[in-house]
C-alpha cells in the first residue's frame, strides 16, 4: 500500500511484546497500552524481546494488516533500557528497518570479513 510520507504518523511502542500473537493481541496493545485508537489509520510498531522481529500493525479502510520482517543477524534495538515509546514518521521507520539509528555512528550489522585465498 502506498503511504504520503508527510502524513502518516507511527506509533513505537518500546517495551518487549510476545510477538506469537497476531491481530487481536497486537489491537489490544494499541488500545490498552498505547491507549490509541488501531484504525486512526496510524502504524503501530512492535519488537520482540530479542528484537529481531518486528511487527507493524495498521489499518487499511477494508481491515487491519501486519507487516513482519525478522532480523538474521543483529538486532533492532541494542538496548531495552534506552528504548521507549514515541511516536516517529514514515521515515524514522524507514531508516529503523535499514538498521540506521539516527545520532549512532556504528552500523547495527557488520558481515564477517572473508579470508583471502590465495592458488
Amino acid at each position: 500500500m502506498f503511504f504520503p510520507e508527510a502524513r502518516i504518523r507511527v506509533q513505537v511502542y518500546g517495551c518487549p511484546v510476545d510477538l506469537r500473537q497476531s491481530f487481536d493481541g497486537l489491537i489490544a496493545l494499541t488500545r490498552h497500552a498505547l491507549r490509541e485508537d488501531p484504525v486512526s489509520g496510524q502504524l503501530f510498531v512492535f519488537f520482540n524481546r530479542r528484537s529481531t522481529l518486528v511487527k507493524v500493525l495498521y489499518w487499511d479502510r477494508s481491515g487491519f494488516c501486519v507487516w513482519a520482517k525478522r532480523l538474521e543477524a543483529g538486532r533492532f534495538i541494542p538496548d531495552w533500557s534506552k528504548a521507549s515509546t514515541r511516536e516517529t514518521d514514515w521515515t524514522g521507520l524507514k531508516l529503523l528497518l535499514e538498521g540506521i539509528e539516527p545520532g549512532r555512528i556504528r552500523k547495527r550489522y557488520r558481515p564477517p570479513e572473508i579470508p583471502e585465498t590465495r592458488l
